[in-house]
């Protein structure tokens, strides 16, 4: 999984990105034209507790590559989409601002996270509308040579339906596209298909007060949380005990790292199941929804294509009886075919054939 934080600049975006991964990244008012790259475990607590049970000499936890992107270096109120690592994310984090800021505050007012958004969506519509334009015009330039097929044709028809949705101001990835016509333009990697949540970077006066503008987003069709960055920035410097009762003081039960990837978890319909030995115990991540079968190509493209069962049991199942044995004796270990669809906690042991 790879997740984008983007925004304007000197929203926190470095901020947010330092509480994800546990980096120490410079933040502040500067200029940099590279983005910061991190890789962060998904510290699953389940599998924790069955490495607890196993004993495996390898315990892996799934991973979120996270990339932070700069903003642009001349302007304050726009962002910068020239970076190819943008086109290939799976989600968009969008950083907004909620806090106070004396520079900030003097050059363009009181923080207001709504105007931030509907900013930032305009400039990846625009974005889109630009490369869609620009590759429809392509298209009908090679058909006005006599460049003719049934695959650019209907590429035209797809680019213009495209563009007339761009043109009504509509996200691409609130537009009814067919998986076919999602195909077309996948290649381009139009940022406004991709999937979006938002992070709405609040200060210590601001945080848990923000319910009201929470739903709003909710009713707009986002997943949104709210988080204190440069506080739990702070913490990360002290001591786990101090930064425990820091935390108490503040009210905040769940770290903002948890949140964050509870969240992309949700917008990106993401699931995990497990496989476990005394060799390894790991997490695999799919989408919900996928077969046994498709589950087994995330192992290794051999347990795919020579896909035989799976035989399968619940992690819930697990903790309550305590043990694989106690498990067959309940009746609690099945044998499921390539159909079957996996369920988050399941682990799945895979026979397969090549």
């Amino acid at each position: 999984m790879q997740l984008g934080l983007i925004g304007l600049p000197n929203r926190g975006k470095t901020t947010v990105f330092n509480v994800l991964t546990g980096f120490n990244a410079q933040t502040g008012y500067f200029h940099k034209n590279e983005p910061n790259i991190a890789v962060v475990e998904v510290l699953d607590p389940r599998v924790t507790t069955l490495s607890e049970l196993y004993k495996p000499q390898k315990t892996t936890y799934s991973i979120i590559e996270v990339i932070d992107f700069p903003g642009d270096e001349e302007e304050t109120q726009k962002m910068r989409f020239d970076s190819p690592q943008m086109k290939q994310l799976d989600a968009l984090c969008l950083v907004l601002r909620n806090f106070d800021d004396q520079v900030l505050n003097q050059s363009i007012g009181e923080p207001d996270p709504l105007k931030e958004l509907q900013e930032i969506e305009s400039e990846m519509l625009i974005n889109d509308m630009q490369v869609a334009e620009k590759r429809l015009d392509k298209v009908r330039l090679n058909l006005q040579r006599g460049v003719r097929s049934a695959e650019n044709q209907y590429e035209e028809k797809v680019l213009e339906k495209v563009v007339n949705i761009l043109n009504a101001e509509k996200p691409l990835r609130t537009a009814e596209l067919l998986p076919e016509e999602e195909k077309v333009i996948r290649g381009f990697q139009l940022l406004t298909i991709k999937q979006v949540m938002i992070i709405i970077n609040s200060d210590e006066n601001r945080l848990g007060k923000n319910t009201n503008l929470l739903e709003q987003f909710h009713q707009m069709g986002y997943e949104a949380i709210d988080i204190a960055g440069k506080f739990e920035m702070e913490l990360l410097s002290l001591e786990p005990d101090d930064a425990e009762l820091f935390l108490y003081e503040m009210g905040i039960s769940v770290l903002a790292r948890d949140k964050i990837i509870q969240m992309a978890y949700r917008v990106l319909g993401y699931i995990s199941f497990f496989t476990v030995s005394n060799k390894e115990v790991r997490s695999w991540t799919i989408t919900k929804g996928d077969n046994a079968q498709e589950a087994a190509g995330k192992i290794h493209s051999d347990m795919e294509r020579g896909f035989i069962r799976a035989e399968c049991f619940h992690y819930n199942d697990l903790i309550e009886y305590g043990s694989e044995k106690a498990l067959k004796e309940k009746g609690k270990i099945r044998v499921e075919g390539k159909s079957y669809i996996v369920n988050d906690g399941d682990v799945l042991f895979i026979r397969f054939s090549v």
